[in-house]
């Protein structure tokens, strides 16, 4: 009699990483940067001298990729801190549904309907150029970032 078992996957992707180190010294304004979990652009960044006892540090503000929080963090300029992946795509806006999810046109011709209208002024936007006339990822989160119209043929 065969023996059961309780197993559980935590993730099933194919184990590539989601984030990888940099040092905080050469991190750079526009760069992205993981602060409290979440993936973030540096908008500012200033580097402390080094004192009598420790390390210089490195003071960054940076907002959140999805949310636009702001959010700041302090760490010595010799530690490692986690980047996150950013991948950048552009579909084909197909269709806005009633629930406010996107119908994207994939590269292969399949559709992507997994994506909400953004909050805020860019699903505004996006839903008044569909209706009257990009897309960042990281971390396994997607949002909307920009709408333009296509070029006419």
């Amino acid at each position: 009699m065969a023996e059961e078992h309780d197993v559980t996957f935590e993730t099933a992707d194919a184990g590539a990483a989601t984030t990888y180190p940099m040092q905080c010294s050469a991190l750079r304004k526009n760069g992205h940067v993981v602060i409290k979990g979440r993936p973030c652009k540096i908008i500012d960044m200033s580097t402390s001298k080094t004192g009598k006892h420790g390390h210089a540090k490195v003071h960054l503000v940076a907002t959140d990729i999805f949310t636009g929080k702001k959010l700041e963090d302090l760490s010595p300029s010799t530690h490692n801190m986690d980047v996150p992946n950013v991948a950048r795509k552009e579909y084909q806006l197909l269709d806005i549904t009633d629930d406010h999810y996107l119908s994207l046109l994939k590269d292969d011709g399949d559709t992507k309907d997994d994506v909400k209208v953004p909050e805020g002024e860019v699903g505004e936007r996006l839903v008044r150029m569909f209706k009257e006339e990009g897309k960042d990822t990281a971390m396994g989160e997607e949002a909307a970032i920009e709408a333009k119209e296509a070029p006419k043929i």
